[in-house]
């Protein structure tokens, strides 16, 4: 039975004097996300690879009456990546949402993929997390939320590197939180399910795995980028301040059904 979205869009935060990172925000995940903190009074620090493929999200932002700082990080460059933050003053919030995936057969991988892939995914996450998180242990704390995905739960063909990398940012975010919150920084974790974004847009143009997709998922749809935000902003909220080292699986009960 297909399941009507309900866009009751009431649920709100205050992050009002609050600045929040948001990492490959250029676009799907991570445009949707910055533009929800905006919403609710946050200052933004957008990244990816082109601060000028930022620009657009960064004029959205302001004429929601926010502000926003672009910058240009590799997540691959440990180096770029600690000279971007390092001068940054205070930072709340980090999502550490940057990410790539290709799809391709297992035999045919080389190092290169796995090394684009696995450094873009979880080195990168790591050395962004551990950046954020000095800012933050001197500011008395803060909230970082990692983006795991299903595929740190279960297997997927074609997506080897993919799931070892996100298997690992499970498994850091897990760490992390047992090492940094007597610091006073909570580090969680949202997996998404089935989100068609442009990073997964070539799974999406299979209608007949899209049809079997949805007959597998209880509420009965897609996810849509809006479903993600209000768990990302829980997170990162006051109200999740003993919430510390768990995963959000965001999926429409994808995985509990399987």
């Amino acid at each position: 039975m297909q399941v009507e979205n309900d866009d009751n869009d009431d649920l709100t935060f205050n992050f009002s004097g609050k600045t929040v990172c948001v990492t490959g925000a250029s676009r799907g995940i991570g445009r949707e996300i910055a533009l929800a903190f905006a919403r609710d009074g946050a200052h933004l620090i957008l990244t990816a690879r082109n601060a000028e493929a930022l620009e657009p999200v960064a004029a959205e932002i302001r004429a929601l009456g926010g502000d926003a700082t672009c910058l240009s990080v590799d997540q691959r460059s440990v180096e770029t990546i600690r000279s971007q933050i390092a001068p940054l003053g205070r930072i709340d919030v980090l999502v550490n949402n940057a990410g790539v995936e290709e799809v391709c057969d297992t035999l045919d991988i080389d190092e290169a993929l796995w090394d684009k892939i696995v450094d873009t995914n979880l080195k990168g996450a790591f050395f962004v997390a551990q950046a954020a998180a000095a800012k933050m242990a001197g500011f008395g704390g803060g909230s970082i939320i990692n983006l795991a995905s299903l595929t740190s739960f279960v297997g997927v063909p074609g997506a080897v590197p993919y799931s070892a990398s996100k298997s690992g940012v499970l498994g850091m975010t897990r760490a992390l939180a047992a090492e940094w919150a007597p610091k006073g920084i909570r580090v969680n974790a949202i997996a998404p399910g089935y989100f068609e974004t442009d990073m997964t847009s070539v799974f999406y143009e299979n209608r007949e795995w899209v049809a079997q997709m949805v007959a597998n998922i209880p509420v009965g749809r897609l996810g849509q980028l809006s479903d993600l935000t209000a768990a990302v902003e829980f997170l990162a909220s006051s109200g999740a301040k003993y919430v510390c080292g768990h995963c959000i699986v965001i999926d429409g009960g994808y995985l509990a059904k399987i």
